[in-house]
């Protein structure tokens, strides 16, 4: 191809440049220099003679428009495309974002958190119909329910949680009694530490410390593994050949998170109030029959209700938060971790929620 030349050229009262050549990075040459060089301002540009242009080039006849108000006539359909992308990239851009108050910023900040927050609300309660959903279909047709799943989730949820749990519920029940020993002695009650210790662990703490365990344990383990699937494209191939994930990989963990945290509740208020009964018997000198008496004496049994009630909703809401959180995981392995934490804070914050609704409901209707 030729070398790109130009012309100067009078139409009329109108000043026309005119390239011509291949108006390329190894064509050109010196026209930087000769464009500079002009003895006046173009007022058109024709590009009819122009055998070939790469960017380099669109970038010079741009400028000349930019720069000159002129016009371009003559272009092809490729030429003419490739400079209107050029002009399109040719825009300001600020060094530094322009500077806002504080206050300003702390609103946008709320407003983002609020839109965020709606969305993943509408998320979780459709992601809680589509659950729903797969659970009506297989009670249909129990031949696809996948066994060897659910056992190994009730392993992974239940079992495998039991030493934790054991260990922190044990814990918190010396705590609870050596607290609430140190204000009953003021006024000589220090016997009132069992209805302390029983009413705490059976009405909230038991279930409710449970729940927050499981949801930094399984929770954040369901977010992370199917967050993990979906980077490796594992959940799209079993779409591919016909396994729905939400039977196989949704569902055994809903039902796992459901079926066992009751009884994962009613093991930590169990080994909470051992706990509390081995510290009453050393620091306060009573004797373990005198504070399984007083625990049967003073803990109804609305309070094993409340509890057994609560411990399964919880189990469903650390269940789909995780894995709806997992199934959100796109673009790159940090979404993972991010994930993963955003499925142990709603697990967490959505648990304290519903347990506050439940004490107001229990409340009215005299389980107190």
């Amino acid at each position: 191809m030729a070398p790109a030349t130009i012309s100067e050229d009078k139409d009329g009262n109108a000043s026309v440049l005119r390239v011509s050549g291949a108006l390329t990075l190894s064509g050109m040459g010196d026209l930087p220099a000769r464009l500079s060089a002009l003895t006046s301002a173009p007022e058109r540009i024709d590009l009819s003679g122009v055998e070939r242009m790469d960017t380099v080039g669109a970038w010079l006849i741009h400028r000349l428009v930019r720069d000159h108000d002129a016009t371009v006539e003559g272009a092809d359909e490729s030429a003419a495309r490739l400079l209107e992308q050029v002009a399109a990239a040719d825009q300001p851009l600020k060094v530094r974002p322009d500077h806002s108050s504080s206050f300003v910023r702390m609103l946008e900040q709320a407003g983002r958190a609020t839109v965020s927050a709606g969305h993943t609300l509408v998320g979780l309660v459709g992601f809680l119909g589509a659950t729903l959903i797969t659970l009506w279909d297989l009670a249909r047709h129990p031949r696809r329910i996948r066994g060897n799943s659910i056992v190994r989730q009730f392993e992974v949820v239940g079992v495998d949680a039991l030493p934790i749990i054991g260990l922190m519920s044990f814990l918190i029940g010396i705590v609870i009694a050596q607290q609430g020993a140190i204000q009953l002695r003021q006024f000589g009650a220090e016997v009132f530490t069992i209805n302390l210790v029983g009413r705490l662990t059976f009405r909230e703490l038991g279930v409710l410390m449970t729940a927050i365990m499981v949801a930094g344990r399984s929770g954040s383990a369901f977010a992370a593994q199917i967050g993990s699937m979906r980077l490796a494209e594992e959940v799209d191939a079993m779409r591919t050949i016909g396994i729905s994930p939400m039977e196989a990989l949704i569902l055994p963990r809903v039902m796992a998170g459901v079926l066992m945290m009751p009884l994962l509740g009613f093991y930590a208020a169990v080994l909470a109030l051992i706990g509390g009964g081995l510290f009453s018997w050393f620091s306060l000198d009573i004797p373990p029959v005198t504070f399984v008496t007083r625990i049967r004496e003073v803990v109804p049994i609305t309070d094993v209700y409340q509890a057994l009630i609560k411990a399964p909703v919880f189990g469903l809401i650390i269940s789909i938060a995780g894995c709806f959180q997992g199934m959100q995981v796109e673009g790159n392995a940090e979404q993972v971790g991010l994930r993963t934490t955003a499925a142990v804070v709603q697990s967490i914050f959505l648990v304290i929620v519903l347990d506050a609704m439940f004490a107001v409901f229990f409340a009215a209707i005299g389980w107190i």
